[in-house]
């Protein structure tokens, strides 16, 4: 079983028999077919699997569960528009394995809570919702009516609506989203944290400041046109795989990728489409033509190395570098950029980078040559201190080349959850704006609160200060995806009540507050039958488009309800006068899609647009180079100090990662396959000379130590694995790491946690 610690929220330390094998040279091809084919076998059988990957992504289908993506606007794959990653989702979603009542009788909390994260998402489905009983340590059944009596009677009694806190992961549909900020708002808070502020919040901020919106650029056929792909701080082959399609397209088309990460990846290096048999058995699309292997977080000072280089050659050549046109017309803040620029001393920010000065000149001689760039990135850029500046320094570069707003360029943040953007748009932010909350209450005829709410972070902070009672989560995996695991642990078990939304057992379920619910919804896959008949809902992608999503499988259980109608019934419980609006929307999801048009502008006609089968596309004056949302009316310039590196004797800096068989907090299999990894997920990463210089061995176990303003972190029992990643730079796997980030290490502006930037002490045990 491992070593368990009652009152640990860790995992527990519990080793599952590593294999080593070589790093993959490419993505996807046979072995992703045979992984997705195994994992449906497995999970749903062979039937049922075939109906659900002909559904997932189709035309009048249902959305995938995973990434965000985005679809093709016009014709669709016809039996594959879906990744390994998304057939594991899917297969998971639907699996035939069931945590019902029986389950939940035969294992107390605490036997479970000496499984894996791996052996609790295997558990199945949850069928009926379970409250959980203390005499019993168990989870026990409790009707519908009973959980939303239960729920309500622990928000009227608190002294203030700011003592619940209402989480949202990046699954939810736009329909129950709006519905439960709705809800949420009427209660008298703002304290909608999600997941958002623990990934791409450091986007959100960095690009509102400088473009006036907190949401990429760029459409999937951009890349199609695209020059230059600048690929950095991001895994496609395991993140988002089917991004490989849109790389394979611009290199189809002549363009170039440069590709910016610590880790050789395989997905940044070669591509072998599923779609297409004759690549299976060839080398398939090679995909960058210059890799970047720069050390963890640094990023920023090779971007200003490139942009110092590209300013030394415009000065020689002029107007062989810059867009003048474009920086003069459109951008603010030019001078005291390029002030900055010629300040910086070249050698230091090479030093920084961690990159070979040669590898800085190449990138920035194939950046200079090219006009219509696409800089794509991920959690490799969001997750740091600097997070905000290591985006707006890629605004920067693509500003001196004016490559924002026309076909083939501009930015591009890839979205992790399937609807998290669709989430903010429908108002799920602890901060949103006055013109939103203004025609909310206009709409709903109410005052909704406009004191900004509590993040993520502050969420944590408050339940541990005992400042919150009551947390209720609409999906994901809170405890998991949270930093600073036992803080995060103690802070759930001080609230009065927990509630997770969800449809599969994970951590948090067993980390709780002194009441706990658990109440499981629809997947994507199943049909939701209201009393207007068969309803769909809608998402939005990474790229802006919302469209809908209709579920064709039978439910697995007929005590299963959808999220809106969640919503909608515990609405009528908690503000009872209302009960005929709430009634309203659940049997009919147009009248909810009717208000959100009437909120929430680009959604003129929603229920008419979205009957196209590919959707629409939301505003974006980014898009249209249109920047006068900002608060200087045009795009900005910004200057940002390089973060300074100051590790002591022995320190690493670690990075969190995620293995090729996992989503976010889902694991869906032990092995690491692009990588080399198989059947074990405790490991860590290190280069061969921080190894030497330790005394250690490949497979040694040891203990890592994490080290924050005088304080301590420890995560325990795990295996030493040699591989290409810079010196004095070292991976792990999340969640099983998460433990070692600190609370309080944010990043500046978008408060979200460091999780690529950890200092950490590797100990031999």
């Amino acid at each position: 079983m491992g070593k368990l610690n009652e009152n640990s929220a860790q995992p527990p330390q519990k080793f599952t028999g590593i294999k080593l094998g070589h790093p993959k040279s490419y993505a996807a091809g046979i072995p992703a077919i045979l992984s997705s084919l195994n994992h449906i076998k497995k999970e749903v059988g062979v039937v049922n699997g075939v109906k659900l990957l002909n559904k997932m992504n189709q035309f009048k289908g249902f959305d995938c569960p995973g990434c965000a993506w985005p679809d093709p606007d016009d014709k669709r794959a016809l039996l594959s528009e879906y990744c390994e990653n998304g057939a594991k989702a899917i297969a998971e979603e639907y699996t035939k394995f069931k945590a019902d009542p029986k389950f939940f009788s035969e294992n107390t909390v605490k036997s479970m809570l000496g499984w894996s994260d791996y052996e609790i998402g295997k558990s199945g489905r949850i069928t009926s919702p379970m409250f959980y009983n203390s005499q019993s340590d168990k989870y026990e059944e409790i009707s519908w009516n009973g959980a939303f009596k239960l729920i309500v009677k622990e928000l009227k009694s608190l002294d203030d609506p700011n003592e619940a806190v209402f989480y949202t992961s990046g699954r939810t549909s736009n329909e129950a989203a709006f519905l439960y900020q709705l809800m949420i708002r009427k209660f008298g808070t703002n304290n909608l944290p999600d997941c958002s502020n623990m990934c791409h919040e450091s986007s959100g901020t960095a690009l509102s400041e400088t473009l006036g919106i907190g949401k990429g650029s760029v459409t999937l056929d951009d890349f199609n046109h695209a020059e230059l792909v600048i690929v950095i701080g991001q895994n496609p082959g395991t993140n988002h795989p089917r991004m490989l399609s849109a790389l394979r397209n611009t290199k189809d088309a002549g363009g170039k990728i440069i590709s910016v990460n610590p880790l050789p990846e395989a997905g940044l290096v070669s591509f072998k489409d599923p779609q297409k048999p004759l690549e299976w058995v060839s080398s398939g699309t090679n995909l960058t033509d210059l890799y970047v292997p720069v050390r963890i977080n640094g990023d920023l000072s090779f971007l200003k190395a490139v942009n110092y280089l590209l300013n030394q050659k415009e000065k020689s050549e002029p107007n062989s570098q810059f867009d003048w046109d474009f920086i003069n017309s459109k951008t603010d803040g030019f001078e005291a950029f390029i002030k900055d620029v010629n300040n910086q001393d070249f050698n230091k920010l090479v030093k920084n980078s961690g990159v070979e000065v040669d590898v800085i000149k190449n990138a920035a001689d194939l950046i200079g040559e090219k006009k219509k760039i696409i800089v794509c990135w991920a959690m490799g850029l969001t997750q740091h201190k600097n997070g905000v500046a290591n985006i707006q320094e890629i605004v920067n570069l693509l500003l001196l080349k004016g490559s924002i707003g026309k076909k083939g360029a501009g930015t591009c943040p890839v979205r992790g959850h399937s609807n998290v953007q669709g989430d903010r748009t429908m108002g799920i932010w602890e901060k949103p704006p006055l013109s939103f909350l203004n025609k909310l209450g206009s709409v709903f005829d109410f005052t909704p609160p406009t004191n900004h709410g509590y993040d993520v972070v502050e969420s944590i902070k408050a339940m541990y200060e005992n400042k919150v009672k009551v947390f209720f989560a609409m999906g994901g995996n809170f405890l998991s995806a949270t930093p600073d695991t036992e803080l995060t642990g103690k802070a759930l078990k001080k609230c009065n009540l927990t509630v997770h939304v969800s449809t599969k057992l994970n951590r948090s379920h067993l980390i709780h507050g002194k009441d706990a619910l658990i109440l499981p919804v629809l997947g994507r896959s199943e049909i939701d039958n209201q009393k207007s008949g068969k309803q769909f809902v809608t998402v939005e992608n990474s790229m802006g488009v919302v469209h809908s999503s209709s579920g064709s499988m039978n439910p697995i259980s007929e005590n299963l309800i959808s999220e809106p109608e969640l919503v909608c019934k515990l609405s009528c419980f908690l503000f009872e006068k209302e009960k005929d609006m709430w009634n309203l929307f659940m049997n009919d999801y147009n009248n909810i899609r009717d208000k959100i048009e009437a909120v929430i502008p680009g959604f003129e006609s929603f229920n008419e647009r979205v009957k196209n089968p590919s959707g629409f596309y939301l505003p974006n004056n980014s898009r249209e180079g249109d920047f006068t949302k900002t608060s200087t009316k045009k795009a900005n310039f910004t200057v940002h100090q390089i973060p300074e590196f100051s590790l002591k004797k022995e320190e690493l800096i670690m990075m969190t990662i995620r293995t090729h068989d996992q989503y976010n907090t889902t694991i869906y299999g032990l092995h690491d396959r692009y990588r080399g990894v198989y059947n074990e997920r405790r490991v860590i990463f290190m280069n061969e000379f921080d190894m030497t210089e330790r005394g250690l061995q490949n497979l040694d176990k040891v203990d890592i130590v994490g080290h924050y303003n005088g304080e301590k972190r420890h995560a325990n029992g795990f295996l030493v694995v040699k591989y290409p990643i810079p010196i004095n730079c070292t991976a792990t796997y999340f969640p099983e790491a998460n433990v070692l980030v600190p609370i309080d290490s944010v990043a500046e502006k978008s408060n979200t946690p460091t999780s690529k930037y950890i200092v950490v002490t590797v100990h031999k045990t």
